[in-house]
């Protein structure tokens, strides 16, 4: 994750303009979480594509997300495996038995 975001912060430190707002940055995530949703929904939900709509496939639209909240943490500094990190510790500590778990013999 520190080589990705790594490579994003010297992508965008090529350019006079920078990171854009964090409020800015935010709406952009929700404009590509828009896009994924739609990409979903025309795959495997009973909306399909218009003809005229062009083909984009989920996993473009997961980098167009992942790409903007990159720039999202470099620019407020938050390292993301810090955060990756501290989350699975929550899961693994506070939500450790909320899920049932497959056995150990491969059922359930």
């Amino acid at each position: 994750m520190k080589e990705l975001q790594a490579e994003v912060d010297a992508y965008i430190g090529q350019f006079k303009e920078g990171y854009f707002s964090p409020l800015a940055m935010l709406a952009r995530l929700t404009e590509e979480l828009g896009e994924l949703a739609r990409e979903v929904n025309h795959q495997f939900g009973e909306k399909p594509k218009k003809a005229s709509e062009a083909e984009k496939a989920i996993e473009e639209e997961l980098g167009d997300m992942l790409f903007v909240l990159i720039c999202l943490a470099n620019s407020l500094n938050i390292d993301l495996e810090d955060a990756h990190n501290m989350i699975m510790n929550k899961f693994n500590t506070r939500d450790k038995d909320r899920w049932t778990r497959i056995d150990q013999n491969g059922g359930k």
